[in-house]
């Protein structure tokens, strides 16, 4: 076996061995020696790259625009961001997502393999810092602390994006559905007691509504991200930072991204501001709550197939039992609704860590990122499964919905304005005592002509609001 070969780098604490090829360098080889925990890397998100990318080209554009950087610098480390904007080099970003140091060990991944690869595009080696350095350069005018959550807040932006298209598809799915179930016949539960007839349409029609909601809820608390601290540096006095980079950098940013930045008025406090995060993510866990409710409802209306509801029929994913044959389980609800308890469990992880926050600076924001990356992650593949394994191919037991409204109790509801709430109560009792259906009784008892009691009773004429019958 060919040996490993090595360039040796130095930082504070000393020399270490660096991979020769590696565009990283020797903090980010410190961080993959300290961090072995969640074992999700940077890499595996590359929004989270490709945000930062951003965020370095801005800057160095900025910089360039002030007289910071000179031309041949400056456009070697444009050049390098754009190709890890364009998805190269991600490979390059091996750090664990869960890390001490504020982020600091991905701003100094991202500043090592942008001069690193900047060198290159100049004609020199890996590792030649004397020519384009990882903070004189690459991180001028800037501080893991301004740059790390500006990346953050871009990469949830375009993550968001994802989000909001998966939920759009569900969303399409039970409106489909919602057509196709219009005319029939169920019964409406509350407190899992029978109450009112419905359709099945109403129902799944009232879940898109439900969940279209989400999408506005979404767009109205990522908007709360595009405000950055660009420029602020190490705890908003913007300390290094040449007058003037951090409203021309959000101005870069923006036009880079197409996203409206803007720059804090306060960057002191905007530093250690974790807020927004805690309203994004307070979004999300609105939506997981919802959405898992809906799986609730869709494994009861799927109940059975002899004794339970049995209302609709969920598509057959897998075989339900090592013991007991035939049988066949809801798992794409049930695994929707674990993805949706996860969900809540970050949001409660991200409150924790947004009151660590200490004086001019939260350094638990690497919880924080991964928290609400996962959750992103997480919802956004939990409902494509949802709608492509399950709710497109849901059908419906026409017969069997019909049938348990004919012998419900519950239709009774549609008698208070003819006999009165008290007369419809004894006539719903003496019903359940004696197994009989609630229009026998009525007949019996001559409290309605039966003309009157057909279109009192006709399903269809509970399912809106109409005129009571002279």
């Amino acid at each position: 076996m060919a040996e490993e070969k090595f360039r040796l780098e130095s930082d504070l604490l000393g020399e270490l061995k660096v991979p020769v090829d590696a565009y990283y360098g020797v903090q980010t080889q410190r961080g993959i020696n300290n961090y072995h925990i969640s074992r999700k890397k940077m890499r595996d998100y590359p929004d989270y790259i490709i945000a930062i990318a951003y965020v370095k080209l801005a800057a160095i554009q900025t910089n360039h625009s002030l007289g910071v950087i000179n031309d041949e610098i400056s456009g070697a480390i444009s050049k390098a961001c754009q190709e890890l904007i364009d998805g190269k080099l991600h490979e390059n970003f091996p750090i664990d997502m869960m890390q001490g140091g504020a982020g600091t060990s991905v701003n100094m991944n991202a500043n090592e393999v942008i001069a690193n690869r900047a060198l290159e595009i100049m004609g020199h080696k890996k590792g030649e810092y004397q020519y384009c350095y990882p903070n004189d350069h690459v991180n001028c005018g800037q501080s893991t602390n301004d740059v790390y959550p500006t990346s953050i807040r871009l990469a949830i932006i375009r993550m968001n994006k994802n989000l909001v298209a998966s939920l759009t598809g569900l969303i399409s799915a039970f409106r489909y559905k919602g057509e196709e179930f219009k005319d029939v016949i169920k019964m409406g539960r509350t407190q899992l007691q029978d109450a009112v007839p419905m359709t099945s349409g109403q129902e799944f029609n009232a879940y898109a509504n439900n969940l279209e909601e989400e999408i506005l809820n979404l767009e109205r608390n990522v908007k709360l991200l595009h405000e950055i601290n660009m420029g602020g540096t190490a705890i908003g006095t913007g300390l290094n930072a040449v007058p003037g980079f951090s409203k021309l950098c959000a101005a870069n940013l923006s036009k880079l991204t197409g996203e409206p930045f803007v720059s804090a008025t306060d960057l002191v406090e905007a530093t250690p501001d974790t807020g927004a995060y805690v309203s994004y993510s307070s979004a999300l866990k609105r939506l997981a709550i919802k959405l898992s409710k809906i799986c609730n409802d869709l494994r009861l209306m799927a109940s059975g197939p002899r004794c339970g509801l049995n209302e609709i029929n969920l598509p057959p994913k897998a075989p339900g039992s090592s013991i007991m044959p035939g049988k066949v389980n809801p798992v794409i609800p049930e695994v929707t609704n674990q993805v949706c308890f996860k969900v809540i469990g970050n949001d409660t992880t991200i409150s924790f860590a947004a009151e660590a926050g200490q004086l001019e600076l939260n350094v638990m924001e690497p919880v924080i990122t991964e928290s609400l990356f996962e959750s992103l992650v997480w919802l956004s593949n939990a409902i494509d499964t949802l709608v492509e394994e399950c709710v497109l191919d849901i059908t419906v037991n026409k017969e069997r919905c019909y049938e348990m409204v004919k012998n419900s109790i519950g239709i009774v509801t549609a008698l208070n304005p003819y006999i009165g709430y008290k007369t419809c109560t004894k006539v719903a009792k003496e019903a359940l005592e004696t197994n009989r259906s609630v229009y026998d009784i009525v007949l019996e008892q001559g409290l309605m002509t039966q003309e009157k009691l057909d279109e009192a009773l006709n399903p269809k004429n509970m399912l809106v609001s109409h005129k009571f019958i002279k």
